[in-house]
């Protein structure tokens, strides 16, 4: 399985956006933090904003949407043209449903955990899911400490992936530089989200390619 990387925008130039995700035209996706400053303190884009961010890149887009009420507006981000959508354990109502929906719609389905939550949760319902987000910082701002003490459920998560012979990703995000990336590929994730690590390096196209290469030599299948 090869790794793939995903810089997150959160870390880019709002007012440059387009100029910052050609910048990362060797990404594997692009990913767009949605966040609503109910379910998590701050506040980023809506709708709008991901239309044009779909129509302006070539890399797939990958929507994470931290926010209310997914049940609801997953599907709207879908049809917006992400190739991904994420929602949150702690705010859908019906995550069997709404993956279904996505997947209906032609969008993969992924389902995102936060560092105080469990994945036990999950397990039975794993073949639901193309990916599953494992947060290894709290939700709602980047350029937080990585938490190496989620490794555990990505460990776990890979095995069951495995004994199971499911083609679930595993993506991390949340402090991910080329320091933590051969952490969480040696753990088992596939996907690794990186933000400032990408937007912060002088060459943010070298940076991923750092990450990437590093994640893969210590990839665990």
């Amino acid at each position: 399985m090869q790794i793939q990387i995903a810089p997150s925008i959160l870390s880019a130039d709002f007012v440059n956006l387009e100029r910052d995700m050609k910048a990362i035209s060797n990404a594997d996706m692009v990913h767009v933090d949605v966040m609503d400053h109910h379910f998590v303190p701050n506040l980023t884009l809506g709708e709008p904003i991901v239309k044009r961010i779909c129509e302006v890149t070539d890399l797939p887009v990958d929507v994470h949407l931290m926010i209310e009420d997914p049940d609801r507006w997953a599907p709207e981000f879908a049809k917006l043209g992400a190739a991904s959508v994420t929602f949150h354990m702690g705010a859908t109502h019906a995550p069997v449903r709404l993956a279904r929906q996505l997947r209906a719609s032609g969008v993969k389905a992924c389902f995102a955990v936060r560092p105080a939550e469990s994945i036990d949760g999950i397990l039975d319902i794993l073949d639901e899911f193309d990916m599953i987000l494992i947060m290894t910082v709290e939700p709602g701002f980047g350029g937080q400490k990585f938490l190496d003490n989620q490794m555990n459920k990505t460990r776990r998560l890979r095995d069951e992936i495995t004994r199971r012979g499911l083609h679930t990703h595993i993506q991390v995000d949340g402090g991910v530089s080329s320091s933590t990336a051969p952490i969480v590929a040696q753990a088992g994730a596939d996907v690794l989200v990186a933000g400032s690590a990408v937007y912060g390096a002088e060459d943010p196209a070298k940076a991923i390619d750092d990450i990437r290469t590093k994640a893969q030599a210590h990839f665990r299948a």
